[in-house]
């Protein structure tokens, strides 16, 4: 059996042009999304994202991943200490 994990990503955009890729990347990975807040920051010019996951630590280590190698995007995890069996 798979252990997942519960997660908390927090996802800083710098560049407003690259949110359509970010979104494409977040729909790529819905399946373990449970849900996801953005507050756009405009006086900085920035969004701020939350996205809570459950995934094995592989999928979730993926999608930052992919994520933080995207231009004027920070992304990063923070884990529960709660596990789940899939």
């Amino acid at each position: 059996m798979m252990e997942k994990r519960i997660a908390i990503m927090g996802i800083v955009v710098e560049e407003p042009e690259i949110v359509e890729r970010l979104n494409a990347i977040l729909h790529e990975y819905s399946s373990i999304i449970l849900g996801r807040m953005g507050i756009p920051v405009r006086e900085y010019g920035l969004s701020l994202i939350s996205v809570a996951i459950c995934a094995d630590n592989d999928r979730i280590s993926a999608l930052s991943g992919k994520l933080g190698r995207l231009r004027g995007v920070n992304a990063k995890v923070t884990y529960s200490n709660v596990s789940v069996q899939a």
